[in-house]
């Protein structure tokens, strides 16, 4: 029996006759609906036209969690007066509860991406409803993209509808009918008609300090926890907190105890009873309840009796380092939008109250919406469904954000590392079925291999763990956790065993003769862990350090925690660990012991043997090294027989870290190197650029044949620098033979002194006895600039600089006259020194030698 009565309460009814006429004539549009108005739930049934005078269709609604999925199938069918199989089923991994007469099915994004691969054309299915898609998901982005195309090319009469609580609703019109050239598709909406909510901000005391990683400071929790108290005692219902991870709601749920209510903790992992008894609602007793969450009771859920939200303003976002093979979650200020949706759980069935946890101040800052996640996670497996789709570098999908070209090169490397794409990018035999396997293709090859190494099952137990990673108190030591798993009777177990069975059917076929094989490899269990862990990410073997912690093939340190049940072991295959970018090494939170002959063949691609000479402490370092990856197997000193061109390679390295004064430099040397510097930036060519980046760029033309000949840096310590840089002149021109004309070496001065000009300061510098330049009216020049001379006592001290003699015999010389005759009195000082006689003795030597 239906329920009208619940039916017509919901606000988006006003707007549902308007998306079956744009349904009907453009075969697609964009429903924008608030948070609370009923998309989820009413529309899908006018859809199917199991409520109003709608045509009977198929429809399938796609959500972005499974906890949505279950939610939203239950309260369609209690809204029939039914039970979910019959006209209203739902699908997840490894639970699917549909019947003959289901003409509603609820599916999460990831089980539409794969019926999508294995049928485009979901036969039989007339309407795909795509929920929540603000929410921007990587899965959601995708199965968007893959239907619009199939929309433009197989099935035209299939209807799509995006819908949305707080998204870009006209970005959405284009995309969903990119390539028709009908112009965007319709945008229908409907008001909201939400009981409303007051908002009180509630900001932490000062001193609280940002959250990095997956640290967020205590004192912020303990107010979190104050805040809950503080609303609980100020009004009535259930409270609604939204905190970033699990870690969090467990610290705040100690924080609570000892509260009046009933503390429920709700998350994507919790117990599907935990789950249950929240969207529930409250039990015959009425206790009143408090329900720490993280986002995932953002959308798609009405959590019953809630009238209080309380907002930490924060959530988890993935990161991927993809250079390194390891991702992260980062704590982040949660978006503008996701605010909104936050709130929204408030209002549901009366008027709510909204505490946020911050400044009213620091809402301006907030982002709009949430990061994409195709801009921040790991692209592995979007790059294998595309490579299956057809269009392997995604250029020709329908996406509102293009993948990262870094991110997309490091997702093909991974899967031609597993043999799911060949050299052009396109999928392989082996690709395909790693892509229906419904798993990353790192665990998807741990699969198919280990099945061949261990047999179907313990393959499957493993890469089950490996799929969710096990809760913290089951330790880090990956084959504990197995044991720990196969005889839990926790929700985790549960779910373990579920997946396990589900992995077992999906590789059991493809596993072949080696489905059979009851025995483990010698070492058991441990070393059956080991190796699957190790065939799922060969990156993240690591060997242990000399001086403490590991180092993984991949080049990036690992460390243990305190009382690590795997911390004396020599080597681990890493099966979870994260780095932030505040730590220098990864933090290894589960891992499999391994022997080096497994890590060998676990990451045989990434092993090499060859000669390495290579800069190293100020020499050169040659050496015979069987590596894995960064790690050193075994390294076999080479002495004089390393292959010459790899030494020389390794001597310009060497000069290019230390300088150009790894060679001899005399005074001439240096001083040449100065005098073509000065020709270079004066005449420019074909005189030579002798900058440290300019000489060892032409290093074969000035440092040949000595460099050849050099096997260490003693050798290079021989080599005259001024002989090799006489190389670089212009000879060929014949210009090299005016060197000296054009920056002459010295320069002869009116006493007859011949002067070293000196060219270090960028032009031609002359320091000279003052009474030597008596008579000199001009200033010389070298190369057509005026030499800047510096005058000098006669006891060799400085007394004027001029770039202008002229100049300074008219204004500059009376006043140092002055003051040198009275410390010189034996030199001479004419009082016109224009014309004096230049000198370089005192004056009575100077009128004995006249």
């Amino acid at each position: 029996m239906i329920r009208y009565d619940a039916l017509d309460l919901l606000p988006v009814r006003h707007a549902v006759p308007e998306l079956l006429t744009a349904l009907a004539e453009r075969g697609t549009a964009v429903l924008h609906a608030p948070p609370g108005t009923g998309k989820t739930t009413l529309v899908p049934l006018a859809l199917a036209g199991l409520v109003g005078d709608g045509p009977e269709r198929r429809v399938l609604v796609a959500e972005p969690r499974r906890m949505a999925v279950r939610a939203a199938a239950r309260r369609m069918a209690w809204l029939l007066g039914e039970e979910v199989g019959g006209a209203v089923g739902f699908s997840v991994r490894g639970e699917r509860r549909t019947g003959p007469a289901t003409r509603v099915e609820v599916v999460t994004t990831g089980i539409l991406l794969q019926r999508l691969q294995r049928d485009q054309e979901l036969a039989g299915v007339d309407v795909v409803l795509l929920d929540e898609c603000h929410e921007r998901h990587l899965d959601a982005d995708t199965a968007l993209a893959f239907l619009v195309d199939v929309r433009a090319a197989l099935r035209p009469e299939l209807g799509l509808i995006a819908a949305s609580a707080t998204s870009d609703a006209e970005a959405w019109a284009r995309l969903l009918t990119a390539g028709e050239g009908t112009g965007p598709a319709p945008v229908v909406r409907s008001e909201g008609e939400g009981h409303g909510y007051a908002t009180v901000f509630a900001p932490p005391p000062a001193g609280v300090r940002p959250a990095h990683g997956t640290w967020v400071d205590p004192a912020l929790l303990r107010h979190v926890a104050a805040t809950v108290r503080l609303a609980a005692e100020r009004h009535e219902g259930d409270v609604l907190c939204f905190l970033p991870g699990t870690g969090e709601i467990a610290r705040v749920a100690g924080l609570l105890a000892g509260m009046d209510a009933e503390v429920l903790q709700l998350h994507g992992r919790a117990p599907a009873a935990v789950q249950d008894t929240v969207l529930r609602g409250a039990g015959p007793g009425g206790r009143r309840r408090v329900i720490l969450s993280t986002s995932v009771a953002e959308s798609s859920l009405t959590v019953p009796g809630v009238r209080i939200v309380v907002d930490s303003g924060l959530a988890r976002e993935p990161r991927m380092d993809h250079a390194r093979g390891l991702g992260s979650l980062a704590t982040v200020p949660v978006s503008a939008a996701a605010v909104a949706q936050r709130a929204g759980r408030s209002m549901r069935e009366a008027f709510g109250t909204v505490y946020r946890c911050w400044a009213e101040a620091e809402d301006g800052s907030r982002a709009r919406f949430p990061a994409p996640e195709i801009r921040i996670a790991d692209l592995a497996d979007f790059a294998l469904r595309v490579a299956c789709w057809g269009d392997p570098t995604a250029e020709g999908l329908a996406l509102l954000d293009a993948p990262p070209a870094g991110a997309m090169a490091a997702a093909r490397s991974v899967l031609a590392a597993v043999g799911a794409v060949d050299v052009d990018g396109r999928a392989t035999e082996r690709g395909g079925r790693l892509a229906r396997l419904g798993l990353h293709p790192r665990l998807g090859r741990a699969l198919l291999d280990g099945a061949a190494e261990v047999g179907v099952r313990r393959a499957a137990e493993v890469v089950a763990l490996l799929s969710e990673e096990p809760p913290r108190e089951y330790g880090d030591d990956l084959a504990a956790a197995w044991r720990s798993a196969r005889r839990g009777a926790d929700g985790y177990g549960t779910r373990w065993k579920a997946e396990v069975r589900r992995l077992e059917r999906s590789a059991g076929e493809a596993a072949g003769p080696a489905a059979a094989r009851t025995e483990p490899p010698a070492g058991g269990e441990d070393a059956v862990a080991g190796l699957v862990t190790a065939l799922a990410f060969p990156e993240r073997v690591a060997r242990a350090r000399e001086q403490g912690g590991y180092l993984m093939v991949s080049g990036s340190g690992a460390r243990l925690a305190d009382g690590s049940g795997v911390r004396s072991a020599p080597w681990l295959a890493v099966a979870v660990a994260d780095r932030t970018a505040r730590d220098a090494t990864a933090r290894v939170r589960l891992a499999a012991v391994v022997d080096e002959a497994t890590a060998c063949r676990a990451a045989g691609r990434l092993r090499s043997t060859g000669e390495e000479v290579r800069w190293e402490d100020g020499d050169v370092v040659a050496r015979s090294v069987d590596r894995l990856g960064a790690v050193e197997l075994t390294v076999r000193p080479l002495g004089s027989g390393a292959e010459p061109a790899l030494v020389r390679e390794a001597l310009l390295d060497g000069l290019r870290r230390e300088g150009l004064g790894l060679l001899r430099w005399t005074r001439e040397a240096s001083e040449l190197r100065e005098r073509l510097a000065f020709l270079h930036s004066r005449l420019g060519e074909p005189w030579p650029d002798v900058a440290d980046a300019a000489l060892l760029e032409r290093a074969e033309e000035w440092l040949e044949p000595e460099l050849s000949r050099a096997a260490r840096r003693a050798d290079l310590g021989r080599i005259d620098a001024g002989e090799a840089l006489r190389r670089l002149l212009p000879w060929a021109s014949g210009e090299a033979g005016r060197l000296d004309e054009l920056a002459p070496e010295r320069i002869e001065v009116p006493s007859g002194s011949r002067i070293r000009v000196g060219y270090g300061e960028g032009r031609p510098v002359l320091a000279v006895k003052l009474q030597e330049m008596f008579g000199l009216a001009e200033t010389p020049r070298v190369a057509g600039v005026p030499v800047l001379v510096h005058l000098l006592s006669p006891a060799g001290r400085p007394a004027a600089v001029t770039a202008d003699l002229a100049s300074f015999w008219r204004e500059g010389y009376r006043a140092v006259r002055a003051d040198l005759r009275g410390r010189y009195p034996k030199h001479p000082w004419p009082e016109d020194p224009s014309v004096a006689e230049p000198t370089r003795h005192t004056s009575a030597r100077l009128r004995r030698e006249r």
